[in-house]
């Protein structure tokens, strides 16, 4: 078996221990393709350590086929090719995992789509669907929009029925949100976000991956009831909120991670992604925008240009043929 390892920062691919004995709940699968998610830049440069207990190596999702499962297991075998989201594990050769977090591979789709599913769409429908309980017609903001996770968000929410206004900093990636499904964009080097969403009806959501000062001006666009979900820092970790506004609109701050959710969340989560996504991807009506691929021997580079904001949708690394 052979991991990408982590030393000082640097980045090697090296054989590392062989997985532990299989649980009966899990199976084990070969990994063909994995993805880098900014949790994976954190967590090398040291601030975001998995939870208790997960394996140490990078990587939240993979693709790839089963070679063993677990005693308990029932509704996969051996050769079945899969995607599954990870708690980490990803950048290896093998990667151990509760079936509860595994789907089959869409029908129609290849390994290497595959790999761009799992960690993005199992964000977006936990945070838009579970967190914010977005019922049809009602409105959302996005931020950091051309991500592998907005450009998602984009297509999901637009295709349940939810409008979106998308921000980004480079108008080639704004206009990549326009054609999946954004109805209004704004760019983030042009100032305040805030007039121009207002203009638009404003929203009932906002999916927040910045925070800072971000909070202030999201509230400002909310409509009664809004909910503001917080997934990530990017902006700094302090935030005013005025809390009249928050009171006599009834707004709501959700902060929310998926990594550090319970083998039972998750699962739900994926339970859901078969139910309602799955068929929507099998049919060609969403799927995920792969913005390059790599050798798991460029992974530095790989990492670097998701470093640099240089990607529009998910960024692969290829492990196996």
């Amino acid at each position: 078996m052979k991991a990408i390892k982590v030393t000082g920062g640097s980045l090697s691919w090296a054989p590392c221990d062989a997985i532990e004995e299989l649980p009966a709940n899990h199976v084990e699968i070969d990994v063909v393709w994995t993805a880098i998610n900014r949790a994976d830049l954190m967590q090398r440069a040291g601030i975001y350590p998995p939870p208790p207990g997960a394996s140490d190596i990078l990587g939240l999702e993979v693709s790839g086929r089963i070679s063993t499962v677990g005693e308990a297991v029932t509704g996969f075998k051996p050769g079945d090719e899969v995607c599954a989201l990870l708690t980490g594990g990803g950048y290896a050769t093998k990667v151990m995992v509760p079936a509860v977090q595994v789907l089959p591979v869409p029908k129609g789709y290849s390994l290497e789509k595959a790999a761009a599913i799992p960690e993005v769409f199992a964000t977006a429908w936990l945070n838009l669907y579970q967190e914010a309980g977005l019922k049809p017609g009602e409105r959302m903001l996005l931020h950091a929009a051309a991500s592998g996770l907005g450009t998602a968000v984009i297509q999901l929410a637009t295709a349940f029925g939810n409008p979106v206004f998308a921000t980004a900093g480079d108008e080639k990636k704004l206009e990549i949100c326009r054609k999946l499904g954004a109805s209004g964009v704004w760019n983030r080097n042009d100032g305040s976000f805030v007039d121009a969403v207002k203009s638009w009806g404003g929203v009932d959501m906002v999916l927040d991956p910045v925070g800072g000062a971000y909070i202030a001006e999201d509230q400002k666009v909310l409509n009664v009831d809004g909910r503001i979900v917080l997934i990530g820092l990017m902006g700094g970790r302090s935030a005013e909120v005025d809390l009249g506004v928050m009171l006599i609109k009834r707004h709501r701050l959700i902060g929310s991670t998926l990594r550090s959710r319970t083998l039972e969340d998750k699962g739900k989560v994926m339970q859901a992604l078969h139910q309602h996504v799955w068929p929507l991807l099998s049919a060609g009506q969403i799927e995920p925008l792969i913005d390059s691929t790599w050798s798991i021997e460029q992974v530095e580079d790989a990492m670097a240009y998701v470093a640099e904001n240089r990607n529009t949708g998910k960024v692969l690394l290829k492990i196996a043929e």
